[in-house]
């Protein structure tokens, strides 16, 4: 009977003492819970090495775990996260959530960063609450990490990686081959042709260059000669031009004088032509009649002597 007592009070000390143990927990994590601050984190990417209790640490400090996962009720394609971080953490307005892997063991947490000084908290609001915070709690908003980055983008990598590799494989075929092969030989043979005329190329190249000095320094003569040929002009051309404007009003004021006599002149000019001219021209006519006559009377005397003037030439002789 008193064994059996003493094994009854052994019970009850021990479950007073496990009473206790869950109560003490309780009441621990209910004052833990008390001090942190619960986030909610939509993510629109895979979260695979994400669970419940993962890590969540800020610029590398833990500062909470995962508390929730699960696809939102109200979008599936979203999966909301809800985070516990202790209180005091700089969650403030340009604070952003990612999801990195945690060396090569296949485990996530999820890291915060984006502090910045002075930045206001991120709260939920009296006005427009239901839009700012959904489901009750904040929301911070994602960045793709590096790795969910290359994830999600990984089908359209490897599609681009199989269109490359089919072009340049029929780039590279046969024919393209042979053709490259071909080229490159042209080219080497230029190569070897250029550098054989290479002592020639350097003479052509010299007296290029002493072409395009002289042709710089004629450049400057010809801008002497111009300055030299404008100053003339400026001195002496304009004098010369105001002689030249003199002549030629002077000639013109003689042309007029010209035209002004020969039109006064112009009825003399007719009187003349209709009445002295017919007479001159008789005149002309009688005078070249008496120079015929003095001629004839002339040869005659040479020939016959004078006194064939006085009479009659004598008859010739004639014998029987």
């Amino acid at each position: 009977m008193e064994t059996r007592s003493n094994h009854v009070l052994v019970g009850s000390v021990v479950l007073a003492l496990l009473l206790a143990v869950i109560v003490a927990a309780f009441w621990f994590s209910r004052l833990s819970d008390g001090e942190d601050e619960e986030y909610d984190i939509f993510f629109k990417q895979s979260v695979t090495g994400l669970a419940k209790g993962s890590g969540v640490s800020y610029s590398g400090v833990p500062s909470g775990q995962v508390k929730h996962i699960e696809l939102w009720r109200r979008d599936p394609n979203f999966v909301r996260v809800r985070i516990t971080v202790k209180r005091g953490t700089p969650i403030v307005q340009g604070t952003t959530a990612t999801i990195q892997g945690v060396g090569f063991t296949g485990v996530s947490e999820i890291v915060l960063d984006g502090a910045m000084k002075g930045a206001p908290p991120i709260i939920c609001p009296e006005e427009n609450r239901e839009s700012v915070c959904p489901d009750g709690v904040p929301v911070i908003p994602t960045k793709p990490g590096a790795l969910g980055e290359l994830l999600n983008n990984a089908p359209q990598l490897l599609e681009r990686l199989t269109t490359l590799t089919e072009r340049l494989t029929e780039l590279l075929n046969d024919k393209n081959q042979a053709s490259l092969a071909g080229i490159l030989r042209n080219v080497e043979s230029l190569t070897a042709s250029l550098s054989a005329r290479g002592p020639e190329i350097a003479a052509t190249l010299a007296e290029t260059r002493i072409t395009i000095q002289k042709a710089g320094q004629a450049a400057e003569e010809i801008g002497k000669m111009v300055e030299t040929t404008n100053g003339l002009l400026n001195d002496e051309g304009k004098p010369l031009l105001k002689d030249l404007r003199s002549t030629i009003q002077s000639a013109n004021n003689s042309l007029n004088a010209l035209d002004k006599t020969i039109t006064e002149a112009q009825p003399g000019v007719r009187a003349f032509s209709r009445d002295t001219m017919p007479e001159m021209n008789l005149l002309v006519r009688d005078l070249r009649q008496m120079s015929r006559s003095l001629k004839a009377v002339s040869e005659k005397i040479d020939q016959q002597g004078a006194g064939s003037l006085l009479g009659d030439p004598p008859l010739p002789d004639y014998k029987r």
